[in-house]
């Protein structure tokens, strides 16, 4: 069979975006993550707990989960990504990996609107997210050979672009098709396509099936163009020697300022971003009483901005570099968590709003296209400058500690959402740290050379 093209092994890599990106939006964000919220919340009332306390607890068991995943993510990546660059075989684990998202996903339609099968659900959800971000960290590590550094910033917005349009189009799927509202109706008036039973919520339960069938569809042509370097060295690749190699690229990594400082601003703000992506959802169902086709219209406004803004950020990152990029998209997030804490359904900042104020509604739907919007751009930016920092001949190890960036304190944002839950019984105020979080990796960014280690 011939050799992959540049350009096929280019939209190859990107595909991988496109098949991955329903995860998060469909599964994070906008379909899964509200729905679990609503049952886990009438679950716990059917306990005997009152509704604010139950909006707690379901709060609190979900951002739980997503800090147990986090750690492991943060500290498996590297090691993940110094082996597959020691034996130069990625492809085993993208098989590997992508077979446990997809049972994973398949496997939440378990989830029944009296709390059946939750905590399974709950587990499922976390296990194959994170073999879905382990495999999306092993790509990372394929950019370096796509381009040069002119042309990366440029390569991966394009790609994150083209998956946030995969994002749209699954999330336009279910809402026409399948997820159903209050009156058992999809987005259109349409019963859930194929039969399925409203009153079971077997529409919106479809969203595992769903993530499940267009991953492994899309995989595809990532599989089909991607190609792997094996290494033809007689040496033998044991655990020990991956460790020592690893420990040794940290102690380096250490003394290197630009990019120290680069991975400890990463680590903060990543953290942050990560926890509104998780939150967005969770937040509308549980401050504004978002119903899911409320956040399927809002997860469609965010992932066309997502789209758009993440293409455009691609072209300033290849005219101006990802520095300017990421610092702009830090910024404008900040303003957002902004309007998060200080709004609810019935005020703005402490202003009363009158009753039935459709104000927090239009307020949300713009926070959750600059959420998008700069989220992607922020990632695309920030995949684009780890090219610049990174050893060609160890990407997957060098991005195997961007991903331990992103992740090491995946438990911090988290955790400080779940405290300031508990402690204030509010869950706007519950977001205060977020905004402390990007603040530090804003700071941080002042001691990044955009060129990397170059002098």
């Amino acid at each position: 069979m011939a050799e992959p093209t540049l350009k096929q092994r280019v939209w190859g890599w990107a595909f991988f975006d496109w098949a991955q990106q329903p995860y998060a939006t469909l599964g994070l964000t906008f379909i899964f993550s509200p729905y679990f919220a609503a049952v886990a919340t009438q679950y716990f009332m059917s306990l005997g707990a009152d509704a604010a306390s139950a909006k707690v607890e379901a709060q609190g068991l979900w951002s739980t989960a997503q800090t147990f995943a986090g750690l492991f993510i943060a500290f498996t990546a590297p090691f993940l990504g110094a082996f597959a660059d020691m034996t130069g075989r990625k492809r085993p684990w993208f098989w590997a990996l992508a077979t446990i998202a997809v049972v994973c996903a398949a496997s939440l339609w378990g989830l029944q609107p009296d709390g059946t099968g939750l905590i399974f659900a709950l587990a499922a959800f976390w296990i194959g997210f994170v073999a879905s971000e382990s495999a999306f960290n092993l790509n990372n590590a394929i950019l370096p050979d796509l381009g040069d550094t002119e042309d990366v910033g440029r390569i991966s917005g394009n790609a994150a672009a083209f998956g946030y349009w995969g994002g749209v189009l699954s999330l336009f799927i279910m809402l026409l098709f399948f997820a159903e509202n209050d009156t058992g109706k999809t987005l259109i008036g349409l019963s859930p396509a194929f039969g399925l039973d409203p009153e079971a919520r077997e529409g919106t339960r479809f969203v595992g099936p769903f993530i499940a069938i267009w991953f492994a569809i899309f995989l595809i042509p990532f599989f089909k163009w991607t190609v792997d370097k094996p290494d033809t060295s007689s040496s033998k690749v044991t655990f020990g020697r991956v460790l020592a190699d690893l420990r040794a690229n940290i102690r380096a990594v250490g003394q290197q300022r630009s990019t120290r400082n680069f991975l400890l601003a990463s680590l903060f703000y990543r953290d942050a971003l990560s926890a509104l992506y998780a939150y967005g959802g969770v937040y509308a169902t549980l401050v504004l009483g978002w119903s899911i086709i409320q956040i399927g219209v809002f997860g469609i406004i965010a992932a066309i901005a997502a789209a758009l803004l993440t293409w455009a950020g691609g072209i300033a990152d290849q005219r101006l570099g990802p520095k300017p990029v990421i610092r702009s998209a830090i910024v404008l997030l900040v303003i957002v968590c902004s309007f998060i804490v200080g709004m609810s359904r019935d005020s703005l900042f402490g202003i009363p709003l009158p009753e039935g104020s459709a104000l927090p509604d239009i307020i949300f739907y713009v926070c959750g296209a600059v959420i998008g919007g700069m989220g992607g751009a922020l990632y695309s930016a920030s995949r684009s400058l780890m090219v610049r920092h990174a050893d060609p001949a160890r990407s997957g190890e060098a991005f195997g500690l961007f991903a331990l960036a992103g992740r090491a304190t995946a438990w911090l944002a988290p955790a400080l959402i779940a405290l300031f839950t508990y402690l204030t019984q509010s869950n706007q105020l519950a977001f205060l740290p977020v905004i402390g979080l990007f603040i530090i990796g804003l700071i941080l960014l002042r001691w990044v050379n955009p060129l990397g280690e170059q002098v």
